[in-house]
């Protein structure tokens, strides 16, 4: 029980910097897309957490240890600090665009923004339960193994996907279409980062060479 109040309390104080900080941007409170914006969002992510808090420590470990800091190589460290000044832009131009009036976007695709951030938050959470080694560093651990099955099975990085159907989500949930430009760069880092850490899976995971030849997407099924 203690764990998991620290999860909630801290989700309290992320949600309540996380919607000052828009709110602010936008210039009022009266801004209902933010409000289930967060609400959608929290809940997306406190469930998976506690739940994976409680099966699973040591995933829950990895997904806490992220960041430009966490990663151990110099290219990673500045793709992941890339992509978060992208997702930091994404908020920032939608919290802009309400306050300034720039897009007219209609309520029901501000619900389906909605329902893409928790379709992709979704996916990621699914990812870590299929897979225990999926990080948000890229390394390979003394005895992971090779996952290929689930969504594995579909895409060689899922997370990835989950992750791209996320971005696009946030700005539309917020009410914003000139959100959706800071998506493009966000895309580009993580088409590099895909590259550059297959070059290490391929070097350090046992039987990964042979996974991609048979996964012969990485990130959309029939695409990429």
């Amino acid at each position: 029980m203690k764990a998991t109040a620290k999860v909630l309390a801290f989700g309290l104080v992320e949600l309540a910097v996380f919607g000052l900080v828009l709110f602010l941007l936008a210039g009022t409170f009266d801004y209902w897309q933010a409000w289930v914006f967060l609400a959608v969002f929290a809940l997306s992510t406190w469930i998976p957490t506690i739940y994976l808090q409680q099966a699973n420590p040591d995933a829950h470990r990895r997904r806490k240890h992220a960041g430009p800091v966490a990663e151990t190589r110099a290219v990673q460290k500045l793709l992941i600090a890339c992509w978060y000044s992208s997702l930091a832009a994404m908020l920032l131009v939608s919290a802009l665009d309400h306050r300034f009036g720039w897009s007219s976007v209609p309520a029901v695709v501000c619900l389906v923004g909605d329902v893409l951030v928790i379709v992709g938050l979704g996916v990621t959470s699914l990812v870590v339960i299929q897979n225990s080694f999926a990080a948000s560093t890229v390394r390979v651990e003394t005895g992971q193994e090779l996952v290929s099955t689930g969504l594995y099975g579909l895409v060689r990085h899922p997370m990835y996907t989950g992750n791209v159907v996320t971005i696009v989500g946030f700005p539309l949930a917020l009410g914003s279409y000139w959100g959706l430009v800071p998506v493009i760069p966000g895309l580009i880092v993580l088409i590099v980062r895909i590259r550059d850490e297959e070059k290490l899976l391929v070097e350090e995971l046992d039987g990964y060479r042979e996974y991609a030849q048979k996964a012969r997407f990485r990130l959309v099924p029939h695409m990429w």
